[in-house]
């Protein structure tokens, strides 16, 4: 797809939203925050046995992306993986009466590994829990930490990111979306939405 078509794209979906958007980080501003976030995880990790696993949906393209600029930085050899939590979920039986259920995919042992998940949007720390506890049927990690794009506050549970692109101060009615384009996955901006008329707030 041609550049004029992908920046195209994203006018059409932020006009489709119905709500009030507004860029809080742009290409070269996510690009900049992934190669910061590399440099972060190479210093901490120079050797060692060490996975980035991506949660589906968001943090997947973002895992990939880390582990590209990983190997860039001369630590190469992290593994690769993806996770869904959609079972995993505290709220799965009330909340998700027809799941989706996506594929996760981590091939490869856990065992005396690092994984760090990844994922695009920290908010309340479910989505982080349920993707530990989906880690961890695959086996006991030496360690896990969690590498997000934006936290955005407001936890209810007790779980902070290790690496961070940008922290937010955001409302419980806003919501924080990760556009990525369909054709370029290197090419992301991040927006800020106002709440849709009679639409809740955000979970997860």
């Amino acid at each position: 797809m041609p550049r004029r078509a992908v920046g195209d794209y994203r006018r059409a979906m932020t006009t489709a939203s119905r709500q009030p958007a507004r860029v809080v980080m742009d290409e070269s501003a996510v690009s900049a925050a992934l190669q910061r976030m590399a440099g972060e995880i190479a210093a901490r990790h120079p050797e060692g046995a060490l996975a980035l696993v991506g949660v589906l949906r968001g943090g997947a393209p973002l895992a990939a992306r880390l582990r590209s600029l990983l190997s860039a930085a001369g630590r190469a050899g992290a593994l690769f993986g993806t996770v869904d939590i959609t079972l995993y979920r505290d709220d799965a039986a009330t909340a998700l009466p027809n799941p989706q259920i996506g594929r996760s995919e981590i091939p490869f042992e856990v065992e005396g590994r690092v994984v760090i998940l990844v994922d695009d949007v920290l908010y309340t720390g479910r989505t982080t829990r349920a993707a530990i506890d989906a880690v961890m049927d695959y086996g006991r990690p030496r360690a896990i930490e969690l590498a997000v794009l934006v936290d955005r506050g407001h936890r209810e549970l007790p779980i902070q990111a290790d690496y961070v692109g940008l922290r937010i101060d955001t409302s419980r009615r806003e919501r924080v979306e990760v556009r990525v384009d369909p054709v370029d996955e290197l090419a992301a901006v991040v927006e800020v939405l106002g709440p849709a008329e009679n639409t809740p707030a955000p979970g997860g």
